[in-house]
């Protein structure tokens, strides 16, 4: 689900009343813990965390005009996605997430290439999405990202 907002509050109010306090709980969480130099802004309709062009200025390769994405957040009819690109590029990093996830939860993890998907709301790993903030710095991104790129 995409809605319109102009920003990371905008986006907040117009949720579900029994969602806005999870969303918020992890927005704060990312925001606490994310390493500085990347940016919260609305992406793709999401709350998003991104290196602005002021640190990147080649920007997302798709669109050069947008700001290189690494986590997006986002309040899906059935579930709340976390987005993250790292988990995607980086094999140590997802086999590191994935053998956490299932230590700190009690349900199983439910996840594509690089989203995961909650749909226990009572079942959400803060300390394990905060650990995972921590993980890469904008440089880290950065050269990681760009190793892909020249691979494709």
């Amino acid at each position: 689900m995409q809605y319109k907002a102009d920003s990371p509050k905008d986006y907040i109010a117009q949720l579900p009343q029994e969602r806005r306090g999870v969303i918020s709980k992890i927005r704060t969480t990312i925001l606490e813990n994310l390493p500085k130099g990347f940016e919260e802004q609305i992406s793709y309709g999401m709350l998003g965390y991104v290196v602005p062009h002021d640190i990147y200025p080649n920007g997302y390769h798709c669109n050069p005009k947008l700001p290189l994405p690494f986590i997006n957040l986002a309040s899906q009819k059935n579930f709340v996605a976390l987005y993250h690109s790292g988990i995607y590029a980086d094999t140590k990093l997802y086999d590191w997430f994935v053998s956490e996830y299932t230590k700190q939860c009690k349900y199983k993890l439910d996840m594509g290439k690089s989203c995961v998907r909650f749909k226990k709301m009572d079942d959400i790993p803060y300390k394990l999405i905060a650990e995972l903030c921590t993980k890469m710095s904008t440089d880290d991104w950065i050269a990681l990202y760009e190793r892909n790129l020249k691979k494709k």
